[in-house]
């Protein structure tokens, strides 16, 4: 619900100038009534309205810019694999009819045991029940979450507007499909096939998304590229018979993801709608705090040390260590993905932020606010005009307000608690209630020593430290992205009274954070 009401602001925000904005508002608010009530529904009925309602809205929101060739082809092709998903749930809804008799999953649930030495025999050809039964409802998820073999769809659906992409191919459509197998996990415990199943296509999955968003340079698809490998990690974990970790992982993905889709869209907007990362470079002169902002969510997605996506991605990670031969080729396709995953990461900060600038200067000069009494007053606040050099003004950078001021301030708030507070929120969702409680595992205290778990087991002093930094860190950050909106100038911790309150504020929390860990 939170990440359908900030993609439905970010897209008010994001289209107002759009001529059809109006409908892409209904779209969105249907298309997520239906994922809310695919995720309510314990009907099976219920859930086979809701699987069509969500493939009917994705399809229009592709294709919403439907005077576009490209679009057009891309909502085609959408539509088609929607229909392949819709087949094989269809196809389990009368399985369900026929052989239980009830659409209740309560009851379905119930008589499942039941099933589990049924067979269809053709001819010679026995075929067990549950497997055929699991296999057709895996299939139809496994299509909508994009898995290899049925991903070429959710490339060419970036053509959606970014709110669109935002909502529905990073953090709910895709999903749809994990949770509907979470959904059904006890059907699971009765066929080992479909497990495979699972383990195999979410590992060629994770390791093939991985590659190929390496060598993308459209900067939608190498997001879209990545959802797919994303994804693989959860339908892996699915087949591993790990749910909790799975939905865990699931959260902290679908957070990030969506307002990393939101920085993409502002980024495209800088760039006049230009999506080729080769056309883009420079923009940190032009807006800092986009820089920040997607410098943490993609520290996070890519699962580096001391991030919340690091600890998600760890939990699935222990349930893989087996010994069989699968786990071996699990765990090989985990190390492709884990090695091309910083990489792709790296390419789109360092290409759209920090590369050289490209493109037409147009782009640049429209984007660059200047005002030349503004800029000098600032600079020298008790001086007057003819004693500047025009050197002073060149080293003073102007922001562009590519952002709302709300926007930032939910991207940053967001942004300190994932790169500082992730962990904590892992421990919640398990049901801890300190941050030294451990899971009584002997494998997982071995590999749990590297995290950041054992900082509170360490001495006083480096805890202190650590602390500190972390309050250092937010405090300037904060009192960065609150001044960006006027003026860049090393002057300004003296000159706003709002600056001086809040570093009080943090001086004194920190006091108050290293007494108690004192005492």
């Amino acid at each position: 619900m939170f990440l359908t009401t900030f993609a439905l602001y970010f897209g008010v925000e994001y289209m107002y100038r759009e001529a059809f904005i109006n409908r892409l508002l209904y779209l969105l608010n249907l298309f997520a009534t239906s994922v809310v009530f695919l995720f309510y529904a314990y009907d099976f009925f219920l859930i086979l309205f809701a699987w069509e309602c969500i493939g009917l809205f994705s399809f229009l929101l592709v294709n919403f810019y439907s005077t576009r060739i490209y679009t057009l082809k891309a909502a085609l092709k959408t539509f088609v694999f929607s229909r392949v998903s819709d087949m094989f749930m269809f196809f389990t809804f009368l399985l369900t009819i026929n052989i239980f008799g009830t659409t209740d999953l309560s009851t379905l649930f119930l008589q499942v045991p039941f099933f589990a030495f049924h067979y269809f025999f053709i001819g010679n050809l026995s075929i067990h029940f549950i497997t055929l039964f699991s296999f057709s409802l895996v299939t139809s998820g496994v299509i909508k979450a994009a898995q290899f073999f049925f991903h070429v769809w959710l490339p060419d659906a970036m053509e959606a507007p970014t709110p669109a992409s935002a909502l529905i191919h990073s953090s709910t459509l895709v999903i749809a499909g994990v949770f509907l197998i979470i959904r059904f996990a006890i059907l699971f415990e009765f066929t080992i096939f479909t497990n495979y199943y699972l383990i195999l296509l979410g590992a060629l999955t994770l390791s093939f998304g991985a590659i190929t968003a390496t060598f993308q340079t459209d900067i939608k698809k190498l997001v879209a590229y990545s959802t797919i490998s994303q994804i693989g990690y959860l339908v892996c974990g699915c087949g591993f018979g790990c749910y909790e970790e799975v939905l865990l992982y699931l959260i902290i993905h679908a957070l990030n993801k969506a307002f990393l889709f939101v920085l993409v869209g502002y980024i495209v907007h800088f760039f006049s709608g230009n999506t080729d990362m080769r056309r883009m470079g420079g923009t940190y002169l032009y807006s800092f705090d986009i820089t920040i902002l997607l410098f943490g969510v993609c520290f996070n997605l890519a699962g580096l040390p001391y991030s919340a996506g690091f600890i998600g991605k760890e939990f699935l990670l222990l349930q893989v260590m087996r010994d069989d031969f699968i786990s071996f080729f699990v765990r090989g396709c985990w190390l492709v993905s884990f090695f091309f995953t910083p990489i792709y990461m790296f390419f789109l900060i360092f290409n759209v932020m920090f590369n050289l600038k490209k493109g037409s200067n147009l782009i640049y000069c429209n984007n660059w606010f200047f005002s030349p009494q503004t800029t000098l007053y600032s600079i020298l606040p008790n001086t007057t005009t003819k004693y500047i050099k025009t050197s002073d003004i060149t080293l003073n950078y102007q922001f562009t307000a590519i952002t709302s001021r709300t926007t930032t301030y939910f991207l940053f708030i967001f942004w300190v608690f994932f790169f500082f507070y992730g962990e904590t929120l892992i421990l919640l969702l398990f049901n801890f209630t300190t941050v030294i409680d451990i899971i009584p595992s002997a494998s997982f205290i071995v590999i749990k020593q590297h995290l950041i778990f054992a900082l509170t087991a360490s001495s006083f002093k480096l805890t202190s430290i650590l602390t500190f930094y972390i309050f250092f860190l937010t405090l300037s950050a904060a009192t960065y992205l609150i001044n960006l909106n006027f003026i860049y100038s090393y002057a300004y911790f003296k000159q706003s009274t709002l600056n001086s309150i809040i570093l009080m504020f943090y001086v004194v929390l920190y006091i108050i954070n290293t007494s108690t860990y004192a005492l």
